[in-house]
C-alpha cells in the first residue's frame, strides 16, 4: 500500500499561541494528532508529551521482549493493545507530572491517534480531536468526542438543530489524558479500501467547519499538502477561534 500524508497547525485568529501538537512515527505508519489545554505553556506540555510517550512506547515494543506497563487485553489485536497501552501510558505520565508540578496542575490533552497496519487502519481516542474516513466521496466520523453536548445529544435525541448550535457547555470535555491516574480509550478498527483518505484534527478545525464543508474542501484539493493548507485557511476564515491542526492520510492500493 502507498501512503500520501501531510500536516499543519496553526495558532488561529484569537489565541496567543499554539497548545495543538502533531506527530508521525513514519517506521510504524502511526499518526498523532493532540489538543493540550491547562492555560499558559502546561496545554504546550501535555499535548507534545502525550505524542512523545505514544512514540517512545512504539520504538520500545518493537523489540518482543519488552514489557509492557499494562496487562495485555486478549480480547484485543496486538496492534489494537499496542495502541490503547501506549495512549494509557501517557495518561499516566501526564497526570503524574501535573500532580508533581505547580506549573502544571490542571494540564491535559486530548489525543486522536490513527495506524495503519497491512489491510486494516486502527483509530484511538480521547477528547474532541477527531478522525474522519472520505471515501466514495462521503465523510464519516470515525470518532465521538468525549463531551457535555455528546452525552447530551444521547440523553435528548430529540434536540434541534438550533438547539445544538446554542448549547452553552459545547467546549466542555468529559475526557482528556492527563485528568484523573487512569483513562478509558476509544478505539475502532476499520478494513482500508483504495483511495481512502483520512483525517485527523483538532477542534479548532472540526468546530470551525462543517463535515460536508470538509469534505469539499479535501475532494477539491490535488494532494494532502493543498488540503491542510486550505482546511486552515478556511477555519481562520471562519473565525479560527481556537489552535487548528489538520493531517490528512491518503492510501492507495
Amino acid at each position: 500500500m502507498r501512503i500520501r500524508y501531510a500536516a499543519r497547525t496553526d495558532v488561529g485568529m484569537v489565541r496567543a499561541h499554539n497548545e495543538d501538537y502533531f506527530a508521525l512515527i513514519e517506521d510504524e505508519r502511526l499518526f498523532i494528532v493532540a489538543d493540550g489545554m491547562g492555560g499558559h505553556a502546561s496545554g504546550d506540555i501535555a499535548s507534545k508529551m502525550s505524542a512523545d510517550i505514544i512514540g517512545e512506547f512504539y520504538r520500545i515494543t518493537r523489540d518482543p521482549e519488552a514489557p509492557w506497563p499494562f496487562p495485555y487485553d486478549n480480547t484485543l489485536s496486538y496492534a489494537e493493545n499496542r495502541m490503547v497501552s501506549s495512549i494509557r501510558l501517557a495518561n499516566a505520565k501526564i497526570n503524574h507530572a501535573a500532580s508533581k508540578h505547580r506549573s502544571q496542575r490542571g494540564m491535559g490533552t486530548t489525543v486522536v491517534a490513527f495506524s495503519l497496519n497491512g489491510d486494516r487502519a486502527y483509530v484511538a481516542h480521547v477528547g474532541d480531536s477527531r478522525c474522519y474516513l472520505i471515501r466514495r466521496g462521503r465523510i464519516q466520523a470515525l470518532t465521538r468526542d468525549h463531551s457535555l453536548l455528546e452525552d447530551y445529544k444521547d440523553a435528548r435525541p430529540d434536540l434541534t438543530e438550533e438547539e445544538i448550535r446554542d448549547f452553552p457547555h459545547k467546549n466542555v470535555i468529559t475526557r482528556a489524558l492527563g485528568m484523573r491516574d487512569s483513562v478509558e480509550v476509544d478505539l475502532c478498527e476499520i478494513e482500508i479500501e483504495d483511495g481512502d483518505r483520512y483525517m485527523l484534527c483538532s477542534d479548532g478545525l472540526c468546530g470551525m467547519l462543517e463535515d460536508e464543508e470538509i469534505l469539499d474542501i479535501v475532494l477539491a484539493s490535488p494532494d494532502p499538502e493543498s488540503a491542510v493548507r486550505e482546511l486552515i485557511d478556511r477555519s481562520n476564515e471562519a473565525g479560527g477561534t481556537d489552535n487548528i491542526t489538520a493531517m490528512l492520510v491518503e492510501c492507495a492500493f
